[in-house]
């Protein structure tokens, strides 16, 4: 079982092709450049390095929100032409399960925060039992207050990581009563490697959608979206 994994949620541009054994090579950059220009560069650069044929892919696997509009939409668009082109199934991993599976096996509570902007984070809780991880609360778009009170209330040491720790650090600081501390810079956030593992957990739990389906978990309306319910009137 070969996954192809695509990683375009956030700064973060990336691609991997991961089976249950190893994973068999990985490519990402962590820099301002439009995810269109440099995707399918590095899927083609990757199926090329390591001489896998696109037929040998048995499944997409995708950054599925949320994150970056532009991002998870050019992340989805790629999905599912690779799984149309090929007739191969999606796995749409969750951006926050993802990021917090590059700390899998991590003894501690393991909280990514993404830069949601508008004062907010997408977060969750996270623990593990050797590779099994468990969902302690959901991924959500909230100010980030709100997650250090739930940390808090859980007692237990925790472990931050993910492109909001830089923006939130300060708060966290201040008001995070448990032990904690971040995670190094090479686990610090999204890894399509981490992606393409956690999907072949969930392909094994049939958790698959087909090319046609798929579609990216934004969390909260758009800023078009916003600023045309504000003229009609509506909260946003």
């Amino acid at each position: 079982m070969k996954v192809l994994a695509i990683e375009s949620s956030g700064l973060v541009a990336g691609a991997a092709i991961v089976t249950p054994e190893k994973v068999i090579g990985e490519y990402s950059t962590n820099f301002k450049k439009t995810h269109s220009q440099t995707l399918l560069p590095m899927v083609d650069a990757l199926l090329k390095m390591t001489g896998t044929p696109i037929e040998d892919i048995d499944a997409a696997a995708v950054s599925g929100g949320p994150g970056s509009f532009t991002g998870l939409r050019i992340g989805s668009a790629t999905a599912k032409g690779f799984a149309l082109a090929l007739g191969i199934p999606i796995v749409s991993v969750p951006t926050v399960d993802s990021i917090a599976y590059n700390l899998c096996g991590s003894p501690y509570l393991v909280c990514p925060l993404m830069d949601a902007r508008r004062n907010q984070t997408y977060t969750g809780l996270y623990t593990f039992k050797g590779q099994d991880m468990t969902c302690l609360s959901p991924q959500k778009a909230v100010p980030v207050e709100d997650i250090i009170a739930e940390i808090n209330a859980m007692g237990r040491e925790t472990v931050f990581l993910g492109d909001g720790v830089p923006v939130f650090r300060d708060v966290i600081e201040e008001k995070v009563k448990v032990p904690h501390f971040y995670a190094p810079v090479h686990l610090g956030v999204q890894r399509p490697a981490s992606l393409g593992a956690l999907a072949l957990r969930y392909l094994d739990q049939g958790r698959i959608v087909s090319g046609g389906d798929h579609m990216p978990v934004y969390l909260r309306p758009s800023q078009a979206e916003r600023v045309r319910a504000q003229a009609k009137g509506q909260k946003a």
